[in-house]
Order: structure tokens, then sequence, then C-alpha cells
């Protein structure tokens, strides 16, 4: 904790320091105009502007345990919804990317149906938002990392998507993509789905 508030008060005067940070800055007080909606899970190894090289206003983000995108339900509207659909219809990106990751503690737990007696909001966050067949189609066989089971979970987070009005109506205008990403935390690889290759083929950005 002692090193994030040293940094946060060394913040401001760093950029200030550099008049071409600074104006940068000043910059985003008019407004956002991000390019895309990165959806991740909120692990902390996972840090989309790191390996995207996103600078501050280019990506709209939303982070769920285990980039789990919920069932859209304007009668039961939650904050995962609310920021898709303000991301799609509001600040009009153009393209949504779902990012799954290597080690994935949500997946894990449904691929092999670990006990999560003990943490009933998780435990009902998954039953709600991941398919009750998910664990048996989801891998063949077990990895440490769950490369497999995190990618058709990924692409499966993109069928959710479709199903949003909003979504639905940026597809049909030819005004929004939809792309699924894999990072491996312990290389900092990310590898892209490759739907022309198969339904779960992934490859090299």
């Amino acid at each position: 904790m002692k090193s994030l508030i040293e940094n946060a008060r060394s913040f401001a005067a760093t950029h200030v320091a550099d008049p071409e940070r600074a104006e940068s800055f000043r910059a985003l007080e008019a407004g956002q105009s991000p390019d895309a909606l990165f959806i991740t899970c909120s692990d902390s190894r996972v840090m989309p502007a790191l390996f995207t090289g996103a600078a501050p206003g280019e990506l709209f983000e939303l982070r769920t345990a285990g980039n789990i995108v919920p069932e859209y339900r304007s009668e039961e509207p939650s904050g995962e919804v609310a920021t898709i659909e303000y991301a799609v219809r509001v600040l009009g990106v153009r393209d949504i990317i779902v990012c799954g990751h290597s080690h994935c503690g949500a997946v894990t737990a449904v691929v092999r149906g670990d006990d999560l007696s003990a943490v009933p909001a998780v435990r009902g966050w998954l039953e709600r938002s991941v398919p009750a067949d998910a664990p048996a189609r989801a891998v063949e066989a077990f990895t440490d990392d769950m490369a497999e089971a995190v990618q058709r979970h990924a692409v499966a987070q993109l069928e959710t998507l479709r199903t949003y009005p909003c979504v639905q109506e940026g597809l049909e205008k030819g005004t929004l993509g939809l792309h699924a990403w894999y990072y491996e935390v312990h290389t900092g690889a990310v590898e892209v789905h490759l739907p022309d290759s198969g339904p779960v083929s992934f490859g090299p950005l």
C-alpha cells in the first residue's frame, strides 16, 4: 500500500513537469472517445493498457470475475449490462474485445466443479452467467493454464454479447466488431480468435 500512495502523490507532479504529457492529460477534460470496449477479468495480473499500449481515453474497460458477460436483462439492470450499453450507444465504440487469460480462477472453478460454498456470491455469479454444461464441453483434458477452456469461455461471451439489442444493431449496421483474445500472464503473449479457422481456433495477433 505504501508504494501505491507514494506513486499517487507524485503522479500529477511528474506529468506537469513534462509539458507534452501534461497537455495530453488536459485534453481529457473535454470528454472521452474510446476506440474499443475491453472486457476482461478482474485478475490483478491482467493489465490491458500494459499489453495494448493504450493511452488514457483509448480503452473503455469492463472487468468482471472470469471476464463474464451476463445475460441482457433490461428489467434487471446491472452495472455490467449498463457499461456495455453505454459504451456502444453513447460512446460509439467500434469494437468490443473479450479477453480471457491463462490460469483463470473462475474458469478453473467451473471446469473442475470446485466447491464454492465459502464464496456464495462468486458461486451465484458463475451459476447465473456460465452455462450449466460448460464443464462437460469446455476442455478435453485439464491443463495447468486451462488455455483451451479459457479460450472457449471467451468465445462463448461473444455469443452472449450478440443477444444485446445495442450489439445486434451495431453488427447489422456494420459499425461494430466483436473479438475474443487470450492473454498468457506468464509470457505476455496475446492470441486472437480466428473464427474462419474453426469454432475455437486462436493464433497470434
